[in-house]
C-alpha cells in the first residue's frame, strides 16, 4: 500500500514545475544585473571576507562581463551591425575604465566604511548598508559558486521559492492541485519570476510577503493559530533586513486590513445575533501593527535613512544635485503626475490593470479573509510605487509585488469552474440556492 501516493505526486509536479523554470533560466546566466546589483554583490562579496577593493574588482567584473555580453547579442541582431567585429572587448573595457573612475578617487580618499563599495557618495551608499539581509543571503552562494553562477543559482532559489509558496498558500485555501499548479505557473511566467530572477531585493521581498499571506492562511484556514502567526511575526522581522521600507508598509496593511475585516464581522454578528469576536482576524492584525510599530522604532535606533532622505534622493537624482528646499510641495505634484502618467499608459495596454481586477475580484469572492490580506499585501506594491513616482525607473519593478494579487487571486476566480466542471449563474433568492449549468 502506498497511501500518500497522491502526496507525493503532487510534490513531485512542484518540484516539477519548478526544475523547468530554473532549466529556462539557463539562456541568461548574465545580463540580469542592474545599477542596485553592484551595491547588493560588493556587500555580499564583503561578508564573505573580500577586502574593500577585491569586492570592487569582483563586482566591476560581474557588472562590465554582463554589459558586454547583452552588447554581443544586441549586435548579433541589429539588422545593420550584425556581420561587424565582436564589440564585447570594447564594451568590457571602456565600462571597466568608467566604474574604476568612480571607485578609485572615493576608495583613496578614504571612504572605505560599511559593506558596500563605494560607487556614490556616502549619503547614497547608506541606504544599502540598511539592507543587509539579501547580501547575507547572497554570501553563501557566491561562496559556493563564484559570482556569476552564485548569483544566479541564489535567483532560482529564491524565484523557485515564490512560487512553491503560492502553491502552499492556494492548497491551504482548499483550491484543486491543478489551479494550486497553475498559481505556481503563473508566478514564473508573469513578471514575478523575471523580476525575482534578477540580483536584487524585489525576489526575496515577493517570497517573504507570500510567506506572511501563507501564515494568514494557516491561522484562518488550516486552524495553526500559533505556526501561522510566528511566520507572519517572521517574515516581518525578515523583511526589515532586506529593506524596512517592506516591513513598514507590510505591516500597515495588514493591520488596516484585519481592522476592516474585523468591524465587517463584528457588524454582522451583531445584525445576526451574539458570537464570539473575530480573534483570528484581530490577532494577525496585531501582528502587523506591533511589525510596523517595530520597523519604525528600530529604524530610528539603528539611524537608518529616513522618509527625508528618501525623498531628497528621490528629487536630487541620487544627491548629485543640491538638495530641495521645499521637497514635499514637489513631491505631491510628482506624485499627481506619476499617476495620470500611469493610467495614461495602463488604458493603452491594459493587462496588468485587468489582471490586477481578475486578481482583487478572486480573492474577495473566493479567498475570505485570507483573500483581504492577500489584497493588503499585493498593495504594499503600490505603496512601494507611490514612494518612488519616477516614471523612468526599469521594468516597473517597484510595484512588481502587485502581481502577487493575479498570481493568487485568479486560481481562486477559477475555482468554481474546475471543482464542479461547471458556471455558476447569479440567481434571486438565498445564495446557497444558486443554480449553475453545465
Amino acid at each position: 500500500m502506498r497511501p500518500r501516493g497522491p502526496v507525493s505526486r503532487r510534490v513531485w509536479g512542484v518540484l516539477l514545475l519548478a526544475a523547468v523554470f530554473a532549466a529556462l533560466q539557463l539562456a541568461n546566466v548574465t545580463g540580469r544585473d542592474t545599477p542596485d546589483t553592484r551595491n547588493y554583490l560588493s556587500y555580499a562579496m564583503s561578508l564573505t571576507g573580500e577586502s574593500k577593493r577585491g569586492a570592487a574588482t569582483a563586482t566591476i567584473d560581474y557588472v562590465c562581463a554582463s554589459r558586454a555580453e547583452r552588447a554581443r547579442r544586441d549586435q548579433s541582431v541589429h539588422v545593420v551591425r550584425f556581420h561587424r567585429p565582436d564589440p564585447a572587448d570594447e564594451v568590457l573595457a571602456e565600462c571597466r575604465k568608467q566604474e574604476w573612475a568612480a571607485v578609485r578617487p572615493r576608495l583613496a580618499a578614504g571612504q572605505t566604511g560599511g559593506h558596500t563599495v563605494p560607487y556614490m557618495s556616502e549619503r547614497f551608499m547608506a541606504i544599502f548598508e540598511a539592507r543587509p539581509g539579501y547580501p547575507a543571503f547572497l554570501a553563501p552562494f557566491v561562496l559556493a559558486f563564484g559570482v556569476t553562477w552564485g548569483l544566479w543559482a541564489a535567483g532560482v532559489v529564491i524565484a523557485g521559492a515564490g512560487g512553491v509558496l503560492v502553491f502552499l498558500i492556494l492548497r491551504t485555501l482548499s483550491v484543486p492541485v491543478p489551479l494550486a499548479l497553475a498559481g505556481q505557473a503563473l508566478y514564473y511566467v508573469l513578471p514575478c519570476g523575471t523580476t525575482a530572477m534578477r540580483p536584487m531585493t524585489e525576489g526575496l521581498l515577493m517570497a517573504l510577503t507570500l510567506a506572511a499571506v501563507w501564515g494568514c492562511a494557516l491561522v484562518l484556514r488550516a486552524g495553526r493559530r500559533r505556526a501561522g502567526l510566528t511566520l507572519v511575526a517572521a517574515s516581518l522581522a525578515a523583511l526589515f533586513t532586506v529593506k524596512h521600507s517592506q516591513a513598514l508598509f507590510l505591516g500597515l496593511c495588514l493591520a488596516a486590513a484585519g481592522a476592516v475585516i474585523a468591524l465587517r464581522r463584528h457588524r454582522r454578528l451583531r445584525r445576526h445575533g451574539s458570537g464570539p469576536p473575530p480573534r483570528e482576524v484581530l490577532a494577525l492584525a496585531a501582528v502587523g501593527l506591533a511589525g510596523a510599530a517595530a520597523t519604525l522604532v528600530l529604524a530610528r535606533l539603528l539611524h537608518y535613512p529616513s522618509e527625508a532622505d528618501s525623498l531628497q534622493d528621490l528629487l536630487t537624482d541620487h544627491f548629485t544635485r543640491p538638495d530641495r528646499a521645499r521637497p514635499w510641495p514637489e513631491f505631491w505634484q510628482l506624485q499627481g503626475n506619476f499617476w495620470v502618467e500611469w493610467l495614461r499608459r495602463q488604458a493603452w495596454q491594459p493587462l496588468f490593470a485587468a489582471a490586477l481586477a481578475a486578481g482583487a475580484w478572486g480573492a474577495v469572492r473566493r479567498g475570505g479573509a485570507v483573500g483581504g490580506f492577500l489584497v493588503a499585501a499585493a498593495c504594499t506594491g503600490i505603496l512601494t510605487q507611490a514612494g518612488h513616482p519616477d516614471i523612468n525607473i526599469w521594468g516597473e519593478r517597484l510595484i512588481v509585488l502587485a502581481w502577487l494579487l493575479p498570481v493568487v487571486g485568479m486560481p481562486l476566480l477559477l475555482e468554481p469552474v474546475v471543482r464542479g466542471g461547471r458556471v455558476p449563474l447569479p440567481v434571486q433568492g438565498r445564495p446557497d440556492r444558486a443554480g449553475a449549468v453545465g
